[in-house]
Formats: C-alpha cells, structure tokens, sequence
C-alpha cells in the first residue's frame, strides 16, 4: 500500500497540481473516519502518516493506572514507561493502536472520502485561480451543451456560457476552440461556477485592450461602448497624447488591429468613434458616416438631440432597423430625434406634415384639416389669420363648421397667454 500511497501523491503533486501536505491531511482526516469502526472506541484517537515512507499508524492516548480493568482507555505504569520513561500514575500516554487488518479495511473505506478532499482541494485550487480573473479572456473547447447553455473546458476547470451571454448569430460544435471574457466566478457547495460572456460590452472593450498598445499602455482611453451582439458595436476613444490619433490607433496599419476584433468576433461591425465633451460633436461624430445637415439641443424634451439629416442621409443616420441611431442613443447617454430637413423635402411630403400639423389640434379632425391644406391653408396661424366667410367660400365648410374650426385655431393661440 505504501508505494500504491507514493503513486498517487506524486500523479496529484505533478499533474493535478495540489500540495502534497494538503494530501497528506486529507488522508489522515478521511482514514480518521474510517478507522473508527476497525479500532473501536479510543480516547482522543488519531492517525498518523509517516510523510517519507507513507505508514500509517492509529494512535490513541490511554491513561497511566496502577490496576488496568479496560485495555482500550488504561495502560500500566510499567508499560507506560516503556513508551514514556518519566510517566506517572495519572498521566496520559499516547500508545498505537493499529489493527492487523487497518491497512486493507481502512483503505477500501477511506477511498472514497479521499478522493472528495482531493476533489475538493482541487475545486479550491481551482477557485483561487479563478476568482481573481473577473474581466479576463480565456480559451477553450466546447465539451457539451446543457438546456441552451454550453460547457467549456478550460483545462484545469469546466466553465459555463450561458445562453442570454451566447451571441445570436454565433453557432458551435463540440470540439470547437471559444475565447470568452470571465463574467462571474461564484463559489458554490458543488465547486466553483466559473461563467462567461460573449455578449457583454466589455469583451470587446478587453480585446480593444489586448490589440491596442495604445489602450493598454493608457496613452488611449475608452470612454464608452454600445453594443448590439453579432450586429454592431460603437466604441467611442479619446487620446491623452496630442501626438496620437485615438480612432488611427484603434484601427491600426491597414486595419490589422481592428480587422482581427471584427474576425474574433465572427464578422460583427465595429464603429469607431472619436469622443468629444461637446454633446452635439460626439453625437455627430457617433452617427458617421451619415452628413448631418444640423445638430441641436432640444429645448423642448429633456436630455434629447435633435438631428436634421439630408433626404439622401437620413436613412443612413437612422440605420438599419433604427441600429445606428439606437447605438448612439446608448453610447452617449442621450436620446436621438432624427429628423429630414424641412427645406428638402418634396411638395407632397409638405402637403402631409400641414395635414398631421392640423389634425392635431383639438377641433379639426383629418378630414377637416385635407380640406384646410387644399384649400391653401396650411398652418394654425393662417386659419386665425382668416375671416370665418373665407372659409366657407375657400374651403367649402358650412358657416357652423368654419367657427368650430377657427374657435378651435384661435385657442391654441390663446393657451400661451392664459399660462
């Protein structure tokens, strides 16, 4: 048993990595339990592993009695000297208690609580190198998938990606290599749960770290990411170095730096964005490469930016789906108001806008406003502007209908002033 005991704790020390001390404890203290039954009751009983040579021995302390009535707790002074020369009645003297048959029962029966502690020792290992790795990128292969949720072997451990931080577009087969960023480690009754992300917006922050020296180093700052996983993502940069193009850095020669993120992220667009404190800069800068024809703050809705596009850029501001504008929004903390410039917009889309502009107010259905903007008058002002006769000879209304309609134009008018 001794050298099938050597075996063991050298594969473990070696290959399994675990401290051969920690082994050692774990075996006394699972052998301890196991021994209880072959041994029978004993005071203060404990095993001992010789660490050099692996015997094992089972010691007890028994106490030092002129007269011995129970040989499993008393032991006579003359043999009490024989293990202690200076023992005295009253003392206690620890003596070996191993069974002949303790090797081969203690064995079987401790196997199986040995090989939990070392389970356990090695989940613990496991736990402290891991725990410490929130924020970092590992590798390794797909071994198997539970419920939508797949298990990666990382070598030393299992770790978990869960399906809400998988990309959608992303497929994968057992066997496949998968970098991910380590989410969360929790240390569980089970062994630690080490999750992954793919999804997150700071995997691509970590590899923006790895692939740009300049990010790395802090001459370059990421000041913010908006991501849609798999679609696209916006990240904008600043440079604290007068000398160094952020957005140039980021993207390196020839697009190397930012054309190995876009592959280790199975195609997914990146935008790279230059940051600026100035709100209407940044949000220009975040909607390229639409030509916006205005930025401005609007006053009228908190924490908005209203954008007026060109009819040839609005859709390329807006984005597929709204994706551009709905990342941007994300990026800079702000909501986004696109809207087509006024002045460049066709005959027909003018006569629509009065008609919506009118049917609005309270008073003038649709059917009244398409008569209204037929008629010539396109705006509030206009109706009010207007005698009730010209709009029963202009617009064709009953003299009933024409009053409604400009009582109900005049009281907008009126609201600013009874405020």
């Amino acid at each position: 048993m001794n050298a099938e005991l050597q075996a063991v704790l050298d594969y473990m020390e070696k290959e399994r990595g675990i401290d051969r001390e920690v082994l050692f404890q774990a075996m006394e203290s699972a052998l301890l339990s196991a021994s209880k039954k072959s041994v029978g009751p004993a005071h203060d009983l404990r095993i001992e592993i010789d660490r050099k040579t692996c015997d094992i021995k089972a010691l007890a302390k028994v106490a030092v009695v002129e007269r011995v009535r129970s040989k499993q707790h008393e032991i006579s002074l003359t043999n009490a000297r024989k293990i202690k020369p200076d023992a005295q009645l009253g003392d206690e003297v620890e003596i070996e208690v191993t069974p002949k048959n303790f090797g081969r029962i203690a064995a079987q029966t401790a196997k199986q609580a040995i090989l939990q502690k070392i389970r356990k020792a090695e989940k613990d290992l496991v736990y402290k190198e891991y725990k410490d790795r929130v924020g970092d990128i590992v590798s390794g292969a797909v071994r198997r998938f539970e419920r939508g949720d797949i298990v990666i072997d990382l070598g030393r451990a299992e770790a978990m990606l869960p399906g809400k931080e998988r990309v959608p577009t992303e497929e994968y087969q057992v066997g496949d290599r998968v970098r991910a960023l380590v989410l969360n480690v929790q240390g569980v009754g089970g062994g630690p749960m080490i999750v992954l992300t793919r999804s997150h917006p700071d995997f691509v922050r970590r590899l923006f770290e790895l692939e740009v020296s300049e990010i790395a180093d802090g001459t370059v700052e990421i000041k913010g990411i908006a991501r849609e996983a798999g679609f696209r993502s916006k990240i904008a940069v600043v440079s604290h170095d007068a000398k160094v193009d952020p957005v140039g850095a980021c993207v390196g020669m020839r697009g190397i730096r930012v054309n190995n993120i876009v592959r280790e992220l199975s195609g997914e667009k990146i935008d790279i964005v230059r940051w600026n404190e100035d709100v209407k800069t940044y949000v220009t800068n975040a909607l390229a490469p639409a030509k916006l024809a205005k930025v401005m703050i609007d006053e009228n809705k908190a924490n908005t930016i209203k954008v007026i596009a060109d009819a040839d850029q609005l859709s390329l501001a807006i984005g597929k789906r709204g994706q551009n504008a709905r990342l941007t929004a994300k990026l800079t903390g702000w909501k986004i108001d696109i809207q087509k410039d006024e002045a460049d917009i066709s005959f027909e889309e003018k006569v629509a806008k009065a008609i919506r502009d009118l049917a609005t107010v309270d008073g003038i259905s649709r059917d009244d406003a398409e008569k209204l903007v037929k008629s010539g008058f396109l705006t509030v002002e206009g109706i009010v502007a207007a005698e009730i006769s010209d709009l029963t000879e202009i617009a064709g209304f009953d003299e009933a209908t024409a009053k409604a309609v400009h009582d109900a134009a005049s009281a907008t008018q009126e609201e600013p002033a009874e405020q």
